[in-house]
């Protein structure tokens, strides 16, 4: 089955690059979740179609400092129509560790921290995380070091049809913008985000994930981005994907149809 992994790379090279400030991969990861759950799991198309929940992407989370939920699947409050928190059902966050490795951290950081909060909340909604894993040694940050420094015409006509095209000269115009990351970062990157702590569908006690997906991607911004399928880290994506789906699925109709 086509992933909504896939999907993300299609969006880089619709764009042209990753833009890792706007994490606009999530978008397209949250939909395709979705999607994919609606048509595999018959009790939450169910739920779905006849309206007792609802979908809400970029929803304002209880973790507070302006941030956001990528996706939230609640309950509606009758009052106004927003998501009930109370009445959560499912929320998925989606990060990345593509540009710069180092970053491992506050990534990992956030999604520790929303955990709990989400678990007080609501501890027998399914919390989801997925995490892009760049296996590319070196990246050229168009969003950060690139487009800043150009006017929009020169961007658009002197380097935006150059990326994700295998331009190799891109590296020897912007030296300046090339983020480097270490040959095992991807592999350590992969065993810090494997210390969050995740529940079988049956224990809502824990204050854990219900599923946590890694996905090994290469994407550079010069050459043609794609995922990793045949990766020295161990993850077999179209076969976790399938499972993460199916552990969606187990979770919800045990937590609300038996």
């Amino acid at each position: 089955m086509s992933t909504p992994f896939d999907d993300v790379i299609d969006g880089i090279k619709a764009r042209g690059f990753h833009n890792h400030r706007l994490e606009d991969h999530s978008g397209a990861v949250s939909r395709g979740i979705l999607r994919d759950l609606r048509a595999m799991c018959e009790p939450f198309e169910r739920d779905f179609t006849a309206g007792l929940i609802r979908d809400w992407p970029d929803s304002p989370s209880p973790a507070g400092r302006a941030r956001k939920l990528d996706l939230v699947v609640a309950e509606p409050a009758s009052e106004t129509g927003e998501p009930d928190l109370a009445r959560l059902r499912l929320c998925v966050e989606n990060k990345s560790v593509v540009t710069a490795h180092r970053n491992r951290t506050n990534r990992y950081d956030d999604l520790s921290d929303l955990v709990g909060v989400l678990h007080r909340n609501k501890p027998d909604a399914i919390l989801v995380a997925t995490v892009l894993v760049g296996l590319a040694e070196n990246v050229l940050n168009v969003p950060d070091r690139v487009k800043p420094f150009l006017s929009p015409e020169e961007f658009k006509e002197r380097v935006l049809p150059r990326l994700s095209s295998g331009d190799a000269g891109l590296w020897d115009d912007f030296p300046n913008a090339i983020s480097r990351n270490r040959l095992g970062d991807p592999q350590r990157t992969v065993d810090k985000f494997r210390e969050l702590p995740t529940r079988p569908p049956a224990r809502t006690d824990l204050v854990a994930y219900d599923y946590v997906l890694l996905v090994p991607v290469f994407i550079d911004n010069v050459q043609a981005p794609r995922i990793v399928r045949d990766n020295a880290l161990g993850i077999d994506i179209d076969g976790e994907y399938r499972t993460m789906v199916d552990r969606i699925c187990r979770a919800y109709t045990a937590r609300w149809h038996l």
